[in-house]
């Protein structure tokens, strides 16, 4: 049996992503967007894992009429210049009716000069020729011209949108959905809707993946995460309020784990398949920014003193904790731990902040002289 194919308990022939694309006879690009689609059906393994494809789904797919070409159709995207073409428009013109929203980007990917180039699937430039042929010759009309003078553009909101919904009709965990629209919302906006850290730190673990892993450029990834966030108004407020009720049927289900707690189980864990599309270096798995790797504070690191506030960290606070913190004989065991610990440190000049060593001032250690022949006698 190749190493790419796996047998599941109940017999189910399981095989990997780069598998699937090969015997489909797709490009990665063009593989990840038909899953992002619903057009391809992936599965997490039971024992965890990276999702994989039926071997059943395989089948179905290429017995299917006029295989390979129609499946490759229906993931067809194009740019401005060949949208153009197909509706038989000038390339002005077909920018002008995606800004104001006549048809919708499904992907994107950055050029040589890192500017964001939408893409759009094939099959819907075509039904737009054939739904509204009047927006493709002659005058615009009224309502077009009035939202371009505006100066509005709706090919970012748009094409989050139907990322969000394609994303939440493939997720089943109420966490994971939770996570999708959560990525529409900045830090900021996200903490005053879920002011739980550990929720919020749950997000980035439950969030759907990309099929083939993580990639595209760093430049790419920023885009992404631009892009990806709500910037209107009522726009912000829909994805607050959409939030909010995907959270309470999550919260309903199960609450988020904490530190100390034992994993979850990976069917509640992880996302039910990697579904995000990776057209171009645009299209990438995006991490909470406030989180490495998944990991929530644990409770010694969120109660441990700052060391600004408090001019001492370790040993110091362990010496307070110990009772030594009252009397001359807490404030010299204070002392002698801040001389020992600026022995390991490089020392700042006098007034360079809270934390400068007390000993750098000369009155300071006129006074500390004092206090430590008092305490001998």
């Amino acid at each position: 049996m190749p190493m790419t194919e796996t047998v599941r308990d109940d017999g189910v022939h399981m095989v990997t992503a780069s598998r699937a694309a090969a015997e489909l006879e797709l490009r990665r690009g063009e593989f990840a967007l038909a899953v992002h689609l619903g057009i391809i059906r992936m599965e997490s393994q039971e024992s965890g894992g990276r999702a994989r494809v039926r071997q059943e789904e395989i089948a179905r797919l290429t017995s299917q009429d006029g295989f390979p070409e129609t499946l490759r159709e229906r993931v067809r995207t194009m740019g401005t210049a060949e949208g153009a073409g197909l509706l038989g428009v000038s390339p002005v013109r077909f920018a002008r009716l995606a800004r104001a929203g006549c048809v919708t980007p499904v992907a994107f990917y950055l050029n040589r000069y890192r500017v964001v180039v939408w893409l759009y699937l094939a099959h819907e430039l075509g039904q737009l020729a054939s739904r509204s042929p009047e927006l493709l010759v002659g005058n615009a009309p009224p309502w077009l011209r009035s939202r371009l003078d505006a100066g509005m553009d709706c090919r970012a909101r748009n094409w989050r949108s139907r990322r969000i919904e394609l994303l939440l009709a493939l997720a089943e965990d109420p966490w994971a959905r939770a996570a999708v629209v959560a990525e529409a919302l900045d830090p900021v906006q996200l903490a005053e809707v879920v002011d739980d850290p550990y929720e919020r730190a749950y997000f980035a673990r439950v969030r759907p993946a990309p099929v083939f892993g993580r990639g595209g450029s760093p430049a790419g990834r920023e885009a992404m995460a631009k892009l990806m966030l709500a910037d209107e108004p009522d726009e912000i407020l829909w994805r607050r309020i959409t939030l909010g009720m995907e959270l309470d049927s999550a919260r309903e289900l199960r609450p988020a784990p904490r530190p100390g707690e034992g994993r979850w189980p990976a069917s509640a864990d992880d996302p039910a398949i990697s579904v995000e599309p990776e057209l171009g270096e645009g299209v990438t798995e995006r991490s909470d920014p406030g989180l490495r790797g998944g990991h929530a504070p644990s409770a010694r690191e969120r109660d441990a003193p700052d060391a600004q506030q408090d001019g001492a960290q370790g040993s110091g606070g362990q010496a307070r904790a110990d009772g030594g913190g009252s009397g001359v004989s807490g404030l010299l065991t204070r002392l002698r731990l801040r001389r020992s610990r600026g022995s390991r440190r490089p020392r700042r000049a006098v007034g360079g902040g809270k934390g400068k060593p007390l000993a750098t001032d000369t009155r300071t250690r006129h006074s500390l002289h004092h206090v430590d022949q008092g305490s001998h006698r």
